[in-house]
Protein backbone atom coordinates (compact mmCIF):
# COMPACT_ATOMS: atom_id res chain seq x y z
CA UNK A 1 0.00 0.00 0.00
CA UNK A 2 1.61 3.53 -1.07
CA UNK A 3 1.91 5.84 2.16
CA UNK A 4 -0.24 8.39 2.61
CA UNK A 5 1.62 11.82 2.01
CA UNK A 6 2.43 13.81 5.54
CA UNK A 7 0.68 17.15 5.26
CA UNK A 8 3.71 18.77 4.40
CA UNK A 9 4.40 16.76 1.93
CA UNK A 10 0.74 17.43 -0.32
CA UNK A 11 1.77 18.19 -4.17
CA UNK A 12 -1.22 17.45 -5.43
CA UNK A 13 -4.65 18.72 -4.51
CA UNK A 14 -7.57 17.80 -6.50
CA UNK A 15 -11.26 20.01 -5.84
CA UNK A 16 -13.92 18.46 -6.85
CA UNK A 17 -17.63 19.53 -6.88
CA UNK A 18 -20.21 20.10 -9.14
CA UNK A 19 -20.46 23.88 -9.64
CA UNK A 20 -17.72 25.47 -11.55
CA UNK A 21 -18.01 28.38 -9.28
CA UNK A 22 -17.97 26.79 -6.34
CA UNK A 23 -14.84 24.82 -7.39
CA UNK A 24 -12.99 28.23 -8.52
CA UNK A 25 -13.94 29.84 -4.86
CA UNK A 26 -12.66 26.77 -3.44
CA UNK A 27 -9.39 26.61 -5.01
CA UNK A 28 -8.86 30.29 -5.03
CA UNK A 29 -8.62 29.56 -1.04
CA UNK A 30 -6.63 27.21 -0.83
CA UNK A 31 -4.11 29.18 -3.05
CA UNK A 32 -4.15 31.80 -1.36
CA UNK A 33 -3.06 29.76 2.04
CA UNK A 34 -0.47 28.08 -0.08
CA UNK A 35 0.47 31.92 -1.54
CA UNK A 36 0.75 33.26 2.02
CA UNK A 37 3.15 29.97 2.93
CA UNK A 38 5.33 31.48 0.19
CA UNK A 39 5.23 27.86 -1.45
CA UNK A 40 5.77 27.84 -5.11
CA UNK A 41 3.09 26.50 -7.32
CA UNK A 42 -0.37 26.95 -8.92
CA UNK A 43 -3.87 26.11 -10.28
CA UNK A 44 -4.44 23.79 -12.71
CA UNK A 45 -8.48 24.53 -14.21
CA UNK A 46 -10.61 22.53 -16.83
CA UNK A 47 -10.34 23.06 -20.21
CA UNK A 48 -6.63 24.75 -20.11
CA UNK A 49 -6.38 22.14 -23.90
CA UNK A 50 -9.60 24.61 -24.83
CA UNK A 51 -11.39 21.83 -26.22
CA UNK A 52 -14.72 22.48 -24.75
CA UNK A 53 -14.13 26.65 -25.73
CA UNK A 54 -13.29 25.16 -29.72
CA UNK A 55 -17.23 23.55 -29.01
CA UNK A 56 -18.87 26.51 -27.35
CA UNK A 57 -17.61 28.60 -30.68
CA UNK A 58 -20.31 26.49 -32.56
CA UNK A 59 -23.67 26.64 -32.63
CA UNK A 60 -25.27 25.49 -29.50
CA UNK A 61 -27.88 23.25 -31.74
CA UNK A 62 -24.75 21.51 -33.51
CA UNK A 63 -22.89 20.52 -30.63
CA UNK A 64 -24.62 16.50 -29.45
CA UNK A 65 -22.00 14.70 -28.19
CA UNK A 66 -23.26 11.61 -25.60
CA UNK A 67 -22.15 11.82 -22.43
CA UNK A 68 -19.59 8.98 -22.97
CA UNK A 69 -17.80 11.91 -25.77
CA UNK A 70 -17.90 14.46 -23.29
CA UNK A 71 -16.20 12.29 -20.99
CA UNK A 72 -13.84 11.32 -23.12
CA UNK A 73 -13.04 14.82 -24.12
CA UNK A 74 -12.74 16.04 -20.09
CA UNK A 75 -10.12 12.93 -20.12
CA UNK A 76 -7.66 14.24 -22.89
CA UNK A 77 -8.57 17.39 -21.61
CA UNK A 78 -6.94 16.38 -17.86
CA UNK A 79 -4.82 14.89 -20.10
CA UNK A 80 -2.90 17.80 -21.31
CA UNK A 81 -3.24 19.72 -18.58
CA UNK A 82 -0.54 16.71 -16.86
CA UNK A 83 1.37 16.68 -19.30
CA UNK A 84 1.66 20.13 -19.75
CA UNK A 85 0.84 21.88 -16.11
CA UNK A 86 0.73 19.51 -13.55
CA UNK A 87 3.72 16.90 -14.02
CA UNK A 88 6.04 19.69 -14.76
CA UNK A 89 5.27 21.29 -11.20
CA UNK A 90 5.56 17.96 -9.31
CA UNK A 91 8.80 17.37 -10.92
CA UNK A 92 9.84 20.73 -9.17
CA UNK A 93 8.77 20.26 -6.08
CA UNK A 94 5.85 22.91 -6.39
CA UNK A 95 2.40 22.75 -4.57
CA UNK A 96 -0.85 21.82 -7.61
CA UNK A 97 -4.39 22.63 -6.91
CA UNK A 98 -6.29 20.63 -9.65
CA UNK A 99 -9.64 22.29 -10.05
CA UNK A 100 -11.67 20.18 -11.08
CA UNK A 101 -9.67 17.02 -11.12
CA UNK A 102 -11.10 13.23 -11.39
CA UNK A 103 -13.90 12.81 -9.33
CA UNK A 104 -15.81 15.73 -10.76
CA UNK A 105 -15.93 13.82 -14.35
CA UNK A 106 -16.66 10.73 -12.36
CA UNK A 107 -19.52 12.00 -10.81
CA UNK A 108 -20.92 13.61 -14.20
CA UNK A 109 -20.23 10.04 -16.07
CA UNK A 110 -22.33 8.03 -13.35
CA UNK A 111 -24.92 10.95 -13.33
CA UNK A 112 -25.31 10.60 -16.87
CA UNK A 113 -25.33 6.40 -16.84
CA UNK A 114 -21.78 5.18 -17.67
CA UNK A 115 -20.32 2.36 -16.03
CA UNK A 116 -18.27 3.30 -12.79
CA UNK A 117 -15.83 0.83 -13.76
CA UNK A 118 -15.51 2.05 -17.21
CA UNK A 119 -14.82 5.24 -16.26
CA UNK A 120 -12.41 4.19 -13.23
CA UNK A 121 -10.01 2.66 -16.16
CA UNK A 122 -10.42 5.41 -18.24
CA UNK A 123 -8.92 7.76 -15.65
CA UNK A 124 -6.09 4.97 -14.53
CA UNK A 125 -3.79 7.61 -15.88
CA UNK A 126 -4.17 10.61 -13.88
CA UNK A 127 -1.43 10.39 -10.53
CA UNK A 128 -3.85 10.06 -6.79
CA UNK A 129 -3.85 12.93 -5.62
CA UNK A 130 -2.19 13.81 -2.04
CA UNK A 131 -5.68 15.46 -0.85
CA UNK A 132 -9.02 15.59 -2.74
CA UNK A 133 -10.98 18.41 -1.32
CA UNK A 134 -15.17 18.69 -2.02
CA UNK A 135 -16.38 22.54 -2.52
CA UNK A 136 -18.93 23.78 -0.52
CA UNK A 137 -22.22 22.85 -2.22
CA UNK A 138 -23.93 26.76 -3.10
CA UNK A 139 -28.04 26.55 -4.34
CA UNK A 140 -29.40 23.47 -2.89
CA UNK A 141 -28.18 19.94 -4.01
CA UNK A 142 -32.10 19.79 -5.32
CA UNK A 143 -31.34 22.74 -8.25
CA UNK A 144 -29.73 22.62 -11.88
CA UNK A 145 -27.19 25.05 -12.59
CA UNK A 146 -27.60 28.59 -13.66
CA UNK A 147 -24.74 30.34 -15.85
CA UNK A 148 -23.04 29.86 -19.03
CA UNK A 149 -21.81 26.36 -20.15
CA UNK A 150 -18.13 27.43 -19.45
CA UNK A 151 -18.61 28.16 -15.93
CA UNK A 152 -17.59 24.51 -15.18
CA UNK A 153 -17.94 21.19 -16.34
CA UNK A 154 -20.75 20.40 -14.42
CA UNK A 155 -22.54 23.21 -16.17
CA UNK A 156 -21.26 22.47 -19.71
CA UNK A 157 -22.74 18.70 -19.29
CA UNK A 158 -25.67 20.01 -18.11
CA UNK A 159 -26.22 22.27 -20.61
CA UNK A 160 -25.42 19.90 -23.72
CA UNK A 161 -27.12 17.10 -22.23
CA UNK A 162 -30.33 18.99 -21.16
CA UNK A 163 -31.56 18.92 -24.91
CA UNK A 164 -30.06 15.83 -26.46
CA UNK A 165 -31.71 13.24 -28.46
CA UNK A 166 -32.52 11.58 -24.41
CA UNK A 167 -32.43 14.59 -22.40
CA UNK A 168 -31.30 14.47 -18.99
CA UNK A 169 -32.85 17.17 -16.96
CA UNK A 170 -30.23 19.57 -14.92
CA UNK A 171 -31.34 19.30 -11.85
CA UNK A 172 -31.30 15.20 -12.06
CA UNK A 173 -27.81 15.37 -13.20
CA UNK A 174 -26.58 17.46 -10.39
CA UNK A 175 -28.31 15.57 -7.93
CA UNK A 176 -27.13 12.30 -8.92
CA UNK A 177 -23.78 14.34 -8.99
CA UNK A 178 -24.08 15.40 -5.36
CA UNK A 179 -25.02 12.28 -4.05
CA UNK A 180 -22.08 10.86 -6.28
CA UNK A 181 -19.68 13.03 -4.18
CA UNK A 182 -21.42 11.78 -1.02
CA UNK A 183 -20.04 8.83 -1.06
CA UNK A 184 -17.07 9.32 -2.33
CA UNK A 185 -16.90 12.29 0.96
CA UNK A 186 -18.24 8.61 3.34
CA UNK A 187 -15.90 6.28 2.39
CA UNK A 188 -12.90 9.28 2.59
CA UNK A 189 -12.37 9.41 -0.83
CA UNK A 190 -12.58 13.26 0.19
CA UNK A 191 -13.43 16.03 2.60
CA UNK A 192 -15.66 18.84 2.69
CA UNK A 193 -13.57 22.21 2.44
CA UNK A 194 -14.18 24.32 5.80
CA UNK A 195 -11.52 26.32 7.82
CA UNK A 196 -10.86 23.11 10.13
CA UNK A 197 -10.27 20.64 6.70
CA UNK A 198 -8.43 23.55 5.18
CA UNK A 199 -5.82 23.55 7.74
CA UNK A 200 -5.74 19.74 7.37
CA UNK A 201 -5.44 19.93 3.33
CA UNK A 202 -2.22 22.29 4.07
CA UNK A 203 -0.87 20.68 7.37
Amino acid sequence: MARRPAADDRRLIAVEGTRGPDIEEASQLLWRRIRARKAPGGVSRWDASGLFFELRLGKRRHITPSPRTLILLYAADLAFRIRWEIRPALDRNQVVVVAPYVETAMAVGVAAGLPSEWLASLFRFAPPPDYCARAKEHGGKNHGWKGKLLDGFGEFCSGILATAVTPVPPADLRLKMVAYLDRLEKKGGCTRLTKQTLDQALG
